[in-house]
């Protein structure tokens, strides 16, 4: 069970008050570090699934105090070691309202967003691997090589950009939000004109398999970009490596992407055309399933009037993405019975 160690600063007046917070908090062990004049540290050993519980009860009593600093490692190891079996204990009334909104097999939100929010940055580094990790995969459609395909998908940035557009719905930051399309669309913009380039000057084949099975979308695709999205998001909720998901979400969108521009730069217009339609179906179920997969693990903001405001948001972005959804399924019965 992964565990985290919660830093807590507060002036010294506000000592024994943090102290019987802490004396209500199950499985947890805190100590006091250091103290001053003005200040004391204490900090507490928890699993990383009640750090949220944790921290919101800090947050909700001290965070009026210009003082008041929450910091959060995590923890390789400890011993004696956990037994998850053991830690479990009757849960109070007052401790079930403070988890309602907290599923048990994620991390906190305050981790999840720092995770994320480093990922929509609009930098040098993104912009970088998104040019390296169409290069590659331009090479690999036009040879068939699969493998040079899914090396691409290693270096491709598209994982945290589409997670984090997910997570600003649930959240209702439009800040995060705004930030996390800006990096998406400058991303998929410069991939796409890279393309072009490349399909205008070299020679591009519809007979190539790699190609031509990225111009017509199947009902597999839909299933795909879903299992995608679920995936990237539970791969931030849960604090797992999520190098490996992100190919799995770069495989969704980044070699239709790329088909879309080596034809439209060749002058296969229609075929181009249905690569695109590909790409968009991918971004609209991924964050369609990344939305409703933030959700079910219930992450939303601490304070009421935020979570009010990030429910509608969110049924606001679910609405958006099943509707689109609907119509792009629409546009392929319609496709596969004309």
């Amino acid at each position: 069970m992964a565990q985290r160690v919660i830093k807590i600063i507060l002036p010294l007046k506000d000592k024994e008050d943090a102290i019987k917070l802490l004396e209500t908090e199950n499985d947890t062990i805190y100590w006091q570090e250091e103290s001053s004049s003005e200040n004391f540290v204490v900090s507490a050993l928890t699993d990383a699934e009640q750090s949220e519980k944790m921290m919101d009860k800090f947050e909700r009593r001290f965070s009026s105090l210009s003082d008041f600093r929450l910091i959060v490692f995590p923890v390789e190891a400890s011993v004696p070691r956990v037994d998850s079996e053991s830690s479990k204990n009757i849960i109070s009334s007052d401790e079930k309202d403070l988890n309602k909104n907290t599923k048990s097999s994620r991390i906190s939100r305050e981790e999840l967003y720092s995770d994320i929010v480093d990922s929509t940055k609009l930098s040098s580094t993104f912009v970088v691997m998104t040019v390296l990790s169409t290069i590659v995969v331009s090479i690999g459609l036009q040879q068939n090589n699969v493998a040079v395909i899914i090396g691409a998908m290693v270096i491709a940035p598209f994982l945290g950009p589409n997670v984090a557009l997910a997570l600003s719905a649930c959240l209702a930051d439009k800040e995060l939000g705004n930030n996390s399309l800006k990096t998406l669309v400058v991303g998929s913009t410069i991939a796409a004109i890279l393309a072009i380039c490349f399909g205008y000057f070299f020679d591009v084949s519809l007979e190539v398999h790699e190609i031509k099975t990225r111009t017509q979308i199947g009902f597999s695709d839909f299933l795909l970009a879903l299992a995608s999205g679920c995936a990237g998001v539970l791969a931030f909720t849960t604090g797992a490596s999520s190098a490996v998901i992100g190919v799995m979400v770069a495989v969704a969108l980044l070699p239709p992407l790329t088909v879309f521009g080596l034809l439209l730069g060749s002058g296969h217009i229609s075929e181009a055309i249905g690569a695109l339609l590909l790409f968009c179906t991918n971004i609209i179920c991924i964050n369609l399933a990344g939305v409703a997969t933030f959700l079910s693990q219930g992450v939303s903001p601490r304070v009421w009037w935020q979570a009010d405001k990030a429910k509608k948001a969110t049924r606001r972005s679910l609405l958006l993405w099943s509707i689109s959804s609907l119509l792009l399924l629409l546009i392929l019965i319609i496709l596969k019975f004309r």
